[in-house]
């Protein structure tokens, strides 16, 4: 998969949408009633380039104040959605430590890899991060936990909605339309190639969440060095 020409057919498709007022607006994001909860296998970028992903949306939120701009202590890279989020799904219907120990057999021969964070892209709904991977590993890493995990009787839905190639970081969520959509996207638009880092990713974490990973609503149910584990 050439990640440059799917991020590059993204924004594509998304910017002609803006162009045209055309924005999907998350009705839940602040819906006190939302129960959607899963368990995603994540990684953070360090402080660095968090803080440089954070500069940018300063500059988009100070013109554009009502859509939701994810917090430093929110932004993560998505490794693997082990259970998408669904309706009344809780902690105890499942066993935590088994889901570690199938994640620290996956993992073990598996070293840390390194990503760039450079530039946005899009889709109706919200902006994203473009992340490249310097090499194969993520996918490895990725097939290896499929296949574990399709082995075991253990709850999943990994792919069940699509398979994860990508590397990117949702950054920015709609709320609503915004009051003037082509100024904002000029703004955007200087962000197309912006290069926010570059990093090696050698910690994995797995987390009970919701569907935005909003801090206050995260479990966090292990840390994983790639090779190694460390409980909580």
């Amino acid at each position: 998969m050439n990640l440059q020409q799917h991020y590059d057919q993204m924004w594509m498709q998304a910017s002609s949408l803006f162009e045209s007022g055309n924005f999907e607006c998350d009705a839940f994001l602040h819906t006190p009633t939302d129960r959607r909860r899963g368990i995603t296998l994540l990684a953070r970028p360090p402080l660095p380039v968090a803080t440089r992903i954070q500069q940018m949306l300063d500059e988009l939120q100070s013109s554009e104040p009502r859509q939701y701009y994810y917090p430093t202590s929110d932004i993560h890279l998505t490794i693997l959605s082990i259970i998408s989020c669904y309706e009344g799904f809780m902690l105890d219907l499942i066993s935590p430590q088994a889901y570690i120990e199938i994640i620290t057999e996956a993992l073990r021969n598996h070293p840390p890899f390194g990503i760039n964070f450079e530039g946005i892209t899009a889709s109706p709904s919200c902006l994203m991060i473009q992340g490249f991977l310097n090499g194969n590993q993520l996918n490895q890493l990725r097939d290896d936990l499929r296949v574990y995990f399709k082995k075991s009787d253990l709850q999943h839905s990994i792919d069940k909605r699509y398979s994860l190639q990508t590397a990117h970081s949702t950054v920015v969520r709609f709320q609503i339309p915004p009051q003037q959509p082509l100024d904002w996207l000029e703004k955007i638009k200087k962000y197309r190639s912006y290069d926010f880092g570059t990093f090696e990713i050698n910690e994995l974490e797995l987390v009970y969440n919701d569907w935005y990973q909003k801090a206050e609503h995260t479990v966090s149910l292990a840390k994983f060095s790639l090779g190694q584990m460390q409980n909580f």
